[in-house]
């Protein structure tokens, strides 16, 4: 079997004439594989098969030519006529080049193009005729053509410098070389294609259509050389990479062993030394010791690292069984609980009981308390004043607008940027084992579809389950249980029932006239006056002053609202000091227009009983405690209408309807002179804007309604407040001591409530019912014997 050599292009032979007459006599054929030939190039092959030797052999001796033609199956030993293409070339043998047992290898120059006529002789090789195939060339003055050369040339020259092992010599001289047609026949071999195309090339007459599918060839070759080239630069690229990385890391290594040690040990050294001066019990000091394995059989460049350090430094950062010591001086407490915080007796005294507990026992679960009442009335402050007062550590966590379960029982370490729960992150800010930690605005929890926050705070204010908390991240359980939780609340409504089971709730009600004046004066004033820069023997507001403000500039039961207009009045102040005006040392009433504006808000005062029909109600809001006037009318009708306007919620309407149907009952006994089929009635509480609710009217709408229909007035400076049921009795209701409050702003004298109301009147101090009586009643008969007048 012949195999082929690639053309040895720095071998220049000089193609010899051969007389046309010896090609019509009979010449050798030599069968070869794989292989087209074409004029002008020197090629080397091996020869192997028997016949073939034979004739290399004889056509040697005799300086003869030969026949080459290409098989048309290489699987073929001993070719025919038909196994052959017809087309080939004549070739001159230049040389053996090597000899090896197996074979020869011969150097042969194409010399012309042939087409073979017959085979005469088939031993011992094969022997036949052939006659030269002409070319036709295209004219001197085709430009075409001779541009189509140019590019063979260029494609040629862009192909072998690509492959390696052309030596620099050869490139160069093929671009000096003016003789195309032998570049031509050089890229026809040089090529990459099959043989049957090259085959039609070479049987292809017109050389300028013979140039075409050349450029066709060579085209698709210079393409997969690009590709070939592309991807050998972006290897060789990667490869620089990763070396350039290495000897980086390498040298690293290098200044990190100058410097004393590899960063990676020297952390995990640091941690080690870090972890011996933490209190860990047994259990938690095996899984610490099991985390910080795994981060030192991490590589630093591990995916993996960065979050096993932050879960190793997060475990690190915990205080561990590290407490703070109770001070518990209990006079010492309660005088900072007094000057912090004006009032609030029943919470300070809920303190005080809690600090002697400890100090008698020495260890107690520390208890939930949660503080719920209106905006502004010192609920969260209060947490601070109680932190100082036991000497432990503070902090606030607002839980407004929490929806997310894992907030509170932290995200599972297998998530992307997971940290631990806000209960693990307050303890670890906080700095100690039992801090005091304020769960504000818990009534304003949500839940949606990633869990109920809520549910997830019975584990945290559970002192029965609270010692072994969990935290998804941290996966240790934590000891909650010596941790003071306070919670606060505006309304306990939204609360959830196992929620408020497991807290002790204390109300911190509003203040009056007078407690908001102390805190202005002992607390607001100064507090602004130092953040404002000015001196406090710089200016001043009077009691008399301040009490104006609190009752035409603010409406609250807290004193938030109050501490903003303190600091309206102080800003002015300090811009008249910084430009060198006049100013008053002392705010005097009269200047309150100046630095506040107009009254914001008029004084909820009684309306005078000069109507029948009008009736002083008691409400409680968010707010506070207000006044309200219930309003009924009658009017001549055929169909007895009831009408109910001021915003009433469904519940309030409830009360006005029973109301109705206990007169309609009992219309004889109540001296209602007129049957009410003849009337229209009309309810009207006034401020239609804000809405109303709740069953406390109850009272307030009888007595309306009876008055109307009695004509009797309804005695001056009363006021009512009770739930009624179809029978007349008269049911308790909430927020007592708000409701008084607003009864004594509004110059009320006499307050009616239901008899078990009482026990809620004889908690609050005397201060707020100094100038109040109070009718405790069980039926409605007692309410209208009371209010009404003959």
């Amino acid at each position: 079997m012949e195999e082929i050599i690639a053309p040895p292009m720095n071998i220049i032979v000089e193609r010899k004439a051969i007389d046309p007459e010896d090609l019509i006599k009979e010449n050798p054929i030599l069968p070869i594989k794989n292989m087209i030939f074409f004029p002008g190039v020197p090629t080397p092959i091996s020869v192997a098969r028997s016949k073939s030797l034979k004739l290399v052999q004889d056509v040697q001796k005799a300086k003869g030519i030969v026949g080459v033609f290409c098989q048309k199956d290489t699987n073929i030993d001993d070719p025919k006529f038909n196994d052959l293409y017809s087309v080939g070339l004549v070739v001159q043998i230049i040389n053996v080049i090597k000899e090896v047992s197996e074979g020869i290898t011969i150097l042969l120059m194409g010399v012309h193009r042939v087409h073979l006529e017959e085979i005469t002789m088939e031993d011992p090789y094969l022997k036949g005729k052939f006659s030269i195939l002409k070319t036709i060339y295209p004219s001197k003055s085709d430009k075409e053509f001779r541009e189509q050369q140019k590019v063979v040339k260029n494609k040629l020259l862009h192909i072998l410098t690509s492959k390696i092992g052309i030596p620099d010599f050869v490139v160069n001289s093929l671009k000096q070389s003016k003789d195309y047609d032998y570049l031509a026949n050089l890229a026809f071999i040089t090529v990459e294609s099959s043989m049957k195309k090259k085959q039609e090339i070479l049987a292809c007459d017109d050389l300028k259509e013979r140039y075409n599918k050349l450029l066709s060839l060579l085209e698709q070759e210079s393409q997969l050389v690009e590709i070939k080239e592309s991807i050998r630069k972006k290897t060789q690229m990667d490869i620089n990479r990763q070396q350039k990385e290495y000897f980086l890391q390498q040298e690293m290594k290098n200044i990190q062993e100058a410097l004393g040690g590899n960063i990676h040990d020297i952390e995990i050294k640091e941690i080690k030394e870090k972890a011996t001066k933490i209190h860990f019990t047994s259990e938690q000091r095996i899984v610490f010791d099991k985390e910080l394995k795994k981060l030192g059989l991490l590589h630093p460049n591990s995916p993996d690292y960065s979050t096993q350090m932050n879960y190793v430094h997060n475990i690190l950062s915990l205080p561990w069984n590290a407490y703070t010591k109770d001070n518990f001086n209990l006079a010492r407490a309660k005088k900072i609980l007094d000057k912090d915080h004006f009032g609030l007796e029943k919470v300070k005294d809920r303190i005080i009981e809690h600090l002697a507990v400890l100090k008698l026992k020495g260890d107690m679960k520390s208890p939930i308390i949660c503080l719920y009442g209106p905006p502004g009335v010192g609920k969260t402050s209060l947490g601070k004043s109680i932190a100082n007062a036991l000497g432990r550590k503070y902090f606030r966590m607002s839980l407004g607008g929490l929806h997310d379960e894992a907030e509170i029982r932290g995200h599972r370490r297998t998530y992307i940027g997971a940290m631990p729960g806000r209960i693990i992150q307050a303890i670890q800010k906080a700095g100690s084992s039992n801090p005091v930690i304020i769960l504000d605005e818990i009534d304003k929890v949500g839940n949606d579809y990633k869990g109920d926050p809520s549910a997830a705070l019975l584990e945290v204010l559970d002192p029965e389950q609270n010692f072994a908390f969990h935290d998804n991240y941290l996966g240790i359980d934590f000891d909650l249980s010596k941790v003071l939780f306070i919670a606060t609340a505006n309304s306990l409504s939204t609360v959830s029932p196992p929620l408020l089971d497991r807290m002790e709730l204390i109300n911190v009600s509003g203040y009056i006239m007078e407690e908001k004046v102390e805190i202005a004066l002992k607390h607001l004033l100064p507090m602004q006056l130092e953040n404002h820069g000015i001196s406090k023997f710089l200016f001043d507001i009077p009691r008399k002053t301040m009490e104006a403000i609190i009752e035409f500039y603010t409406h609250e039961s807290g004193v938030r609202e109050l501490n903003k207009k303190i600091a309206k009045i102080l800003r002015k102040v300090a811009r008249t000091i910084a430009e060198n005006i006049d100013y008053p040392r002392k705010l005097a009433i009269k200047n309150l227009f100046e630095y506040l504006g107009v009254v914001e808000y008029s004084k909820d005062k009684y309306e005078s009983n000069e109507y029948a029909g009008v009736v002083t109600g008691l409400a409680w809001t968010a707010a506070g405690g207000e006044i309200l006037f219930i309003e009924a009318g009658l009017s001549k009708g055929k169909d007895a209408k009831l009408s109910l306007t001021g915003n009433l919620g469904d519940v309030m309407k409830e009360s006005a309807i029973l109301a109705l149907e206990y007169i309609k009952t009992h219309a004889s006994q109540l001296d209602i002179p007129e049957t009410l089929e003849n009337w229209n009635i009309h309810i009207h509480i006034p401020e239609g804007a804000i809405p109303k609710d709740g069953p406390s009217a109850g009272i307030t709408m009888t007595t309306a309604l009876v008055s109307a229909f009695t004509g009797r007035k309804v005695k001056s400076h009363l006021a009512m407040t009770g739930e009624m049921t179809l029978r007349g009795k008269v049911l308790p209701v909430g927020g007592i001591k708000e409701k008084i409050l607003a009864a004594k702003r509004a110059g009320i004298k006499e307050i009616v409530l239901s008899k078990e109301n009482q026990k809620h009147v004889e908690e609050i101090n005397d201060i707020y019912l100094t100038g109040l009586v109070f009718h405790y009643v069980n039926d409605i008969r007692e309410v209208l014997d009371i209010a009404l007048l003959f």
